[in-house]
């Protein structure tokens, strides 16, 4: 795959159009791995000149702040903002909301100020601007229900461009009863995917897939790895593995006949 670093089209005097924030669940989990192969497959498609950091790049803050931890965060982020500056970064696209409602809201005020936007965000002007096209799909006509990420909904209220692009795939859009501004949380924010559940009479990302099974939906598309693995589990959980896929908005596009 072609993913050229930072320090790489520095060395040859060229400045990318986009940089790609991978981010830690996106380089390290190996679901979201295929998350971020299935995005850097779209941007080769669209002809996109862009760049990742590697190993330059460090975690957001996003768990410790959400933790409590503010000491922590501010230094993580300083160490990310100090290499973004050095580089120049304009423009960054990331297909985790945690990292970019964190980049977009959170670094400004350290001295990060940069147009971020969400993956599904840049698919859909790339299949705007014709760069990019996903006619005859393999999902035509096929029930999809898309699962807010709380970061990218509620947070940042972008409800619109992942079910923009689940129409364009000419798939049925099938709402959950809780969806949009009223959706609700696979239970992983807020830092909670690193720890135990407190005690309870059911795991929220259980509830919430219940609600995605409800739909009748053969496809819960999200557009967050956080989301992904909850409602992943969630599917288990309830026994539907063999009936249920759970895949990213960039899967999706990705898998499509003319990618």
């Amino acid at each position: 795959m072609n993913v050229p670093t930072m320090a790489e089209m520095t060395a040859q005097g060229k400045q990318p159009e986009i940089l790609f924030w991978v981010g830690c669940a996106g380089s390290f989990d190996d679901r979201a791995k295929k998350i971020t192969k299935a995005f850097v497959k779209i941007l080769n498609k669209a002809g996109v000149e862009f760049a990742v950091l590697g190993t330059e790049e460090s975690c957001t803050g996003d768990p410790a702040k959400r933790a409590g931890n503010e000491f922590l965060f501010q230094m993580q982020a300083m160490t990310n903002i100090e290499v973004l500056n050095g580089y120049e970064i304009k423009k960054i696209v990331t297909a985790c909301p945690h990292c970019f409602n964190t980049l977009k809201n959170e670094y400004p005020q350290l001295g990060g100020n940069y147009e971020v936007l969400h993956h599904t965000e840049l698919i859909e002007t790339l299949l705007n601007d014709g760069r990019l096209s996903i006619e005859g799909g393999k999902y035509k006509g096929q029930k999809i229900t898309f699962h807010d990420p709380c970061y990218l909904g509620r947070a940042n209220d972008i409800y619109e461009a992942p079910r923009s692009l689940i129409e364009k795939l000419e798939a049925e859009l099938v709402e959950m009863k809780r969806c949009k501004s009223d959706g609700l949380c696979c239970g992983a924010g807020g830092a909670q995917m690193f720890k135990e559940p407190e005690k309870g009479t059911k795991d929220i990302n259980v509830e919430r897939t219940e609600e995605a099974i409800k739909t009748k939906s053969k496809i819960i598309a999200t557009g967050c790895p956080f989301c992904n693995t909850m409602m992943t589990d969630g599917v288990k959980a309830t026994n539907k593995e063999d009936d249920i896929k759970v895949l990213d908005i960039a899967e999706l596009i990705a898998n499509t006949e003319d990618l």
